[in-house]
């Protein structure tokens, strides 16, 4: 049986806060004394976009007890965000510097996140009782392990708790090669938080990385379509038979080059795989968080009690729509995203 979500409750999303420093290529940002920042993180994007689709929502992170956090709170309240579970801790807040235009994979990436408040998170210091009261699903992403080996205790130490209350738990598997710097692959670690996990989230290459699922050796971005659902529809049943708990895998593909971009996505749940409509687009403006928009529109699909197929569309359709956003979260809102579902092929 597939996912089925408690109708009560709020969506907890787990992570870094992070604010994305955005020089441009052609260096004006030195000439004008102005550098673009947004505010993000991957699981804070989730966060945004449901709050902004009417699904109550909490945020966990830790952020220093200063001013500008204070500023920052209270500008994640005005999106409707519940910051009741934020822990105050720690000296600083993690930033990455992007170049205009470029995405997470390229070389464009400079991460400064070392000893950041949520990285400083120690296990056996926060209260799980209080953070998962009211929550009937648990969202993080392969980020926070990643930054060090007493995060991805912390990340252990969250899921067992909300395991152990019955909640609903998502995981997308963002693999961030920068990061895993603390003497760990993936493989080492992302198990034993995975066995946990009721829905993940990927694509074939990060799971193959992330998890050791197969993956065809001639398999490259160029390839067909075919051949992408064939990869994605294998490495689902992997996952699910390693992992028992896990009722639903979902896929994204996103190919292009420039401004170029392909997109669809998949989800395999019951024996069956759900394939979004594909979408094309010459004028992408910001191609950061079009990912976590898809595992929002997931989340947002079982909330609502939509069946797998439409699931897929809408999660496709929000990861999209946000290619058009020049910001880390969307800022499309539901009943835009689902005209675009209508409209899609």
């Amino acid at each position: 049986m597939g996912i089925q979500v408690a109708n009560k409750g709020k969506i907890l999303t787990f992570g870094e806060i992070l604010l994305r420093i955005t020089p441009d290529a052609g260096g004006d940002w030195l000439r004008h004394n102005s550098l673009p920042f947004f505010i993000g993180g991957a699981e804070l994007n989730v966060a945004t976009a449901l709050a902004l689709w009417e699904v109550e929502t909490r945020y966990f992170t830790a952020m220093p007890d200063n001013g500008l956090t204070a500023q920052l709170t209270d500008h994640l309240q005005q999106k409707g965000i519940d910051t009741s579970a934020i822990q105050k801790s720690g000296e600083r807040i993690g930033l990455f510097f992007l170049t205009k235009g470029q995405d997470m994979k390229h070389d464009a990436l400079i991460y400064d996140r070392a000893g950041s408040s949520f990285a400083s998170l120690q296990p056996n210091t926060i209260d799980w009782d209080n953070a998962l009261d009211g929550v009937n699903w648990f969202h993080f992403s392969a980020i926070s392990p990643a930054l060090s080996q007493q995060t991805a205790d912390v990340c252990l130490e969250a899921l067992e708790a909300a395991s152990a209350k019955g909640i609903t738990i998502s995981l997308d598997l963002n693999y961030r090669a920068k990061l895993w710097q603390y003497g760990k692959l993936p493989k080492d670690v992302m198990p034993a938080l995975v066995q946990h996990c009721d829905l993940i989230m990927g694509n074939v290459w990060a799971m193959n990385t992330m998890l050791g699922t197969d993956i065809s050796t001639d398999l490259t971005e160029t390839g067909q379509k075919s051949l992408y659902l064939k990869e994605a529809q294998y490495a689902s049943e992997q996952i699910m038979k390693w992992f028992p708990k896990c009722k639903a895998v979902a896929n994204t593909f996103r190919f292009g080059n420039n401004e170029r971009i392909d997109y669809y996505g998949t989800l395999y749940t019951d024996g069956h795989l759900y394939h979004s409509e594909e979408y094309h687009t010459d004028e992408a403006v910001d191609k950061v968080g079009s990912g976590d928009a898809f595992m929002a529109g997931l989340i947002y699909g079982y909330c609502n009690n939509y069946n797998p197929a439409q699931i897929a569309e809408y999660a496709s359709a929000a990861a999209f729509t946000k290619l058009f956003v020049p910001s880390d979260a969307t800022t499309i809102k539901a009943d835009q995203i689902i005209k675009t579902m209508k409209n899609a092929g």
